[in-house]
């Protein structure tokens, strides 16, 4: 194995660790601030380097991207279907095309899915469920279900609008309410018989600022 200049033996050290505690490995961003570097061009160099070496190995455009080379963490692709809105509902997949081909798909670690199968994932467009710690830009992995119970955050399509929306929901007598978590917006209401729920959150991958290459 091929020797390591300080800095770059502790950032190969806290991707280790990193791995063993959460079971998927850092960002750039994260690397950097821990081992007290200034942005995430030395990081980027750096992990050029110990790929060069062959101790990691990395997956282009993937924030969590890096794996230590013999027994490193692995990502489960997921399909990345489209866009949901978490804000006022926009047209999406209906539900006969829902499901199919991907536009993309998203590298995620195996803890996320726990065993769970049926899961996609959408891309977020707006902020009615910040405060759910759901924020535009970001990408919620979803198992697909027809059912949800009161308070969970699912996708639902709306029947008779042809639109699709990410809310809370809960079943009240004769409506069901879709809840934002945003104390700014309110509350959609709709029938029961136009309420179809398709899925519901298991996961976030929050966004984050493309790392610039060397």
């Amino acid at each position: 194995m091929p020797r390591e200049p300080g800095r770059r033996a502790r950032i190969l050290d806290y991707i280790r660790e990193f791995v063993r505690e959460k079971g998927y490995p850092p960002t750039v961003r994260e690397v950097q601030r821990a081992c007290g570097l200034a942005s995430p061009h030395p990081v980027q160099y750096h992990l050029a380097a110990l790929q060069r070496d062959g101790l990691i190995d990395r997956t282009p455009r993937t924030p969590r991207g890096m794996h230590v080379s013999g027994g490193g963490w692995r990502g489960v692709d997921v399909p990345l279907l489209g866009t949901i809105a978490a804000g006022q509902p926009i047209p999406v997949p209906t539900e006969e095309t829902w499901h199919s081909a991907p536009q993309d798909v998203v590298e995620v670690p195996p803890s996320l899915l726990g065993g769970r199968t049926q899961v996609y994932a959408l891309k977020v467009q707006g902020t009615s469920m910040v405060d759910a710690l759901i924020d535009d830009g970001d990408i919620v992995l979803m198992q697909h279900t027809s059912d949800a119970d009161n308070g969970e955050v699912v996708a639902v399509w709306l029947k008779n609008r042809e639109e699709a929306t990410l809310k809370r929901i809960y079943y009240q007598p004769g409506r069901v309410r879709l809840q934002p978590a945003n104390r700014q917006m309110e509350p959609l209401y709709a029938d029961p018989e136009d309420v179809l729920v398709q899925g519901r959150v298991i996961g976030v991958i929050r966004k984050t600022k493309p790392p610039s290459e060397d």
